[in-house]
Order: structure tokens, then C-alpha cells, then sequence
């Protein structure tokens, strides 16, 4: 899986809208994020584990803890993401459960989770449970693996280092 565009809305640090075109740094699909704490790295992570499978890439944080402390009451907060798979172009667009300002009276509302997959061809899959099998069954992994093999994030490498002869096996 390469990724080729990320668009965050509210996400994260970010309170309105952040474009990362990954296309532009080549074909390989291999790249080091890296940077000063505190400038982003994680949320990158987190963004691309969100949305293909619908949780953040670490197990400290969950989708809840997704949205923008920035952001304004009525902007959505949600993950778009373009990749090629074996050739293949995909879109899928999260957006999570969240408060948002109700349209009659005052108070707020909660907003349901939201997920759809566009797949070559222009199929569109929808819903996040029928969304996590898509990407499932195009990756191969779940999101856990996922987090272990193909997106290691800073504080799950020493994991990966520190754990046992079986464990690491399973992993790979």
C-alpha cells in the first residue's frame, strides 16, 4: 500500500484543513517522517490508521481523541485518503462519531461515524464495519498488523525490538 494524498479537517492539531501529497516524494512508498516533537509526526500516523481502519495507530490514543481542540463547533472532523494498491487507486473518507452544534434550537448533537471506501471502478462501499472488511480483504491485515509491519509509529518500535522470538514472528 503507497499512499498518494491525506486531507485532514479538524484533525488532530490541525483545525482546519491540512493536504499531504505523498505522490510527489516518488514511488517507492518507503518514507521517514521526521521532525521536532510536538510538530506533527504522529498525527500523520494516526490519520492514515484512521482512515483506512477507523482507529488511531497507537494504543494510548482512541478515534474520540481525534478531533481538533482548535477547531470550530461546526467544521466535521475527518480523514481522507488517497492509495495504490497493487496498482490500484482507492479513496477512503472517516469521519468520527462527534459533537457538533444542532441545527434547531441550541445544544449540540451527536454526529454518527461515517465511512466510505471508493474502490477502482467506482464501487462504493459504506459503513464502517463493511468499510474495515474492504480494507481488510484489499491489504490483507488488520489494523493491528497494520500498525506493526507497515506504519510503525516511535514509541511501538521499541515494542517491536523488545518483544520475544514468537511474538516478533507473528508480527512478521
Amino acid at each position: 500500500m503507497r499512499p498518494l494524498k491525506l486531507s485532514l479537517t479538524a484533525f488532530g492539531p490541525y483545525a482546519g484543513q491540512v493536504d499531504i501529497d505523498f505522490d510527489k516524494l516518488g514511488e517507492n512508498g518507503l518514507y521517514l517522517i521526521a521532525g521536532d516533537t510536538g510538530a506533527g509526526k504522529t498525527t500523520i500516523f494516526d490519520a492514515i490508521s484512521y482512515a483506512l481502519y477507523g482507529q488511531a495507530s497507537g494504543e494510548a490514543r482512541d478515534a474520540g481523541m481525534l478531533r481538533s481542540k482548535y477547531a470550530q463547533a461546526d467544521v466535521p472532523t475527518q480523514v481522507t485518503l488517497e492509495f495504490d494498491y497493487a496498482g490500484k487507486r482507492y479513496q477512503v473518507r472517516r469521519l468520527p462519531s462527534q459533537e457538533r452544534p444542532a441545527r434547531r434550537g441550541s445544544g449540540t448533537t451527536t454526529r454518527p461515524a461515517e465511512a466510505e471506501l471508493t474502490e477502482p471502478g467506482g464501487q462504493i462501499t459504506t459503513g464502517n464495519t463493511a468499510v474495515n472488511a474492504a480494507i481488510r480483504d484489499i491489504l490483507g491485515v488488520d489494523g493491528k498488523q497494520f500498525s506493526q509491519v507497515a506504519m510503525i509509529a516511535q514509541g511501538d518500535f521499541l515494542k517491536l525490538l523488545h518483544a520475544g522470538t514468537e511474538e516478533r514472528r507473528a508480527i512478521f
